[in-house]
């Protein structure tokens, strides 16, 4: 029975693999293993045989290039290779402390139950009661400052040495400006964090 379904699932990958691939020329083999046929042993039987392995060639293709298209995927970018951790840990430090007084200072001037400033463990939680709560803290292995937000969600900001600031690469918004927006509109006050 083990056999019949471990044959069932090896078709059902070939089968896809056959299907998606048409955008792939043929350049390799392609080949499928079965199990042979052996007879069950009982359980009392203190010998074990292992079952038989056999190769069957199925079909040959080449995989050679992808399209054109697919070819030109930009490569990946090491961020933690821009910064050293020194320079990173200075620079993230100072913007969640610039970031901690700001906000401080911003909760004395807007009348919202449950605000409150929080800072420990290197991590930097805004709470607006009913309005929701920002998380923002350190990312040390990948030299990111990370955000969440009860508006836009998740964002890893990276420092970008040209703009002297933390960027989300997806959407290349500022960090500051990204709080600034928000707060000022679910707070109905305006801030200036920059």
């Amino acid at each position: 029975m083990a056999t019949r379904s471990l044959r069932r699932t090896v078709f059902r990958a070939l089968s896809s693999l056959q299907s998606s691939s048409n955008s792939i020329e043929a350049t390799q083999n392609l080949s499928l293993f079965s199990l042979s046929n052996y007879p069950a042993e009982s359980s009392t039987s203190a010998s074990y045989s292992r079952p038989n392995f056999s190769f069957n060639i199925i079909s040959r293709r080449r995989f050679s290039s992808l399209t054109e298209e697919e070819s030109h995927v930009p490569a990946a970018v090491n961020y933690s290779s821009l910064l050293t951790e020194e320079e990173y840990h200075k620079l993230a430090n100072s913007t969640i402390h610039d970031l901690l007084e700001k906000l401080e200072e911003y909760g004395d001037s807007v009348d919202i139950d449950g605000f409150d400033v929080d800072y420990g463990n290197e991590v930097l939680t805004l709470k607006l009661g009913d309005l929701g709560t920002y998380v923002i803290n350190k990312q040390t292995p990948n030299r990111q400052i990370w955000m969440s937000s009860p508006v836009s969600g998740p964002s890893r900001f990276d420092w970008d040495q040209k703009d002297k600031a933390w960027i989300y690469k997806r959407t290349k918004q500022n960090l500051f400006k990204v709080l600034e927006t928000e707060l000022e509109k679910l707070c109905k006050n305006p801030i200036s964090l920059s």
